[in-house]
């Protein structure tokens, strides 16, 4: 089997893709790993809680592998941090990291421009297929997601706690991509045919924030979104 390094998110599509690795019985995985904020000690993608991604790592039976984050940190900082992960992990015999994208090339691009030069190549499980596929695909799987952030101009709050299946899915507002992939929102992954027993975890209230996002032509847009704090149960 080829040794490979899941890089794990902790939401619908990480759970998605990493079924589909381990169905395919081509890969060891040897870690999930995961980014950090150094400070809030939460994942930099959705914002989960250090020790839930504990949790999630010990039902499904893989180590987890953290990697600190300078809060606020550049890509010059990203790089270095991921550089030392990738160092660690060639040092082990691995030469494939996984990603859970499914259509999003300027994302695909960038992964392979950092990991190709270092000798990793990037493994895709749910790359090729369309939005509507992929989403049949996790309906049928028995993975179970909870929306823990979304949009404040597109879902809103009121999808915050909500469960991924048909009716969610069908609620999404016109143009909205079922699978989330344009940050239309974001979830925690709890249970599942990778979980040996669900992990355990409350939400809290939602609350709303605002980012201000310098663009490639040099504007500042601002973007809202809705929160729900993941916490132990």
């Amino acid at each position: 089997m080829i040794k490979a390094v899941f890089n794990w998110s902790g939401g619908k599509d990480s759970a998605h893709a990493l079924l589909r690795a381990v169905q395919s019985n081509r890969y060891e995985i040897v870690a999930l790993l995961t980014t950090v904020n150094r400070d809030t000690r939460r994942s930099t993608m959705h914002g989960i809680p250090l020790p839930l991604l504990q949790e999630q790592a010990a039902s499904i039976g893989i180590p987890l592998h953290v990697v600190d984050l300078v809060p606020g940190g550049n890509m010059e900082d990203y790089g270095a941090a991921m550089l030392r992960a990738v160092e660690h992990f060639r040092a082990q015999g691995v030469a494939h990291f996984i990603f859970g994208d499914i259509f999003l090339h300027d994302v695909r691009r960038c992964r392979e421009e950092q990991l190709s030069p270092h000798g990793i190549r990037v493994v895709e499980p749910l790359w090729g297929r369309s939005s509507e596929e992929v989403m049949d695909d996790f309906l049928a799987s028995g993975l179970r997601s909870v929306v823990v952030t979304t949009m404040a101009d597109g879902l809103g709050a009121e999808s915050v706690g909500r469960e991924i299946d048909r009716g969610f899915v069908a609620s999404l507002p016109a143009g909205s991509d079922s699978n989330g992939e344009n940050g239309e929102y974001h979830t925690f992954c709890f249970d599942g045919p990778i979980f040996r027993w669900p992990v355990p975890f409350r939400l809290g209230v939602p609350f709303s924030r605002s980012y201000d996002i310098r663009l490639d032509d040099g504007t500042t847009k601002s973007y809202s979104y809705w929160f729900a704090d993941l916490h132990e149960a």
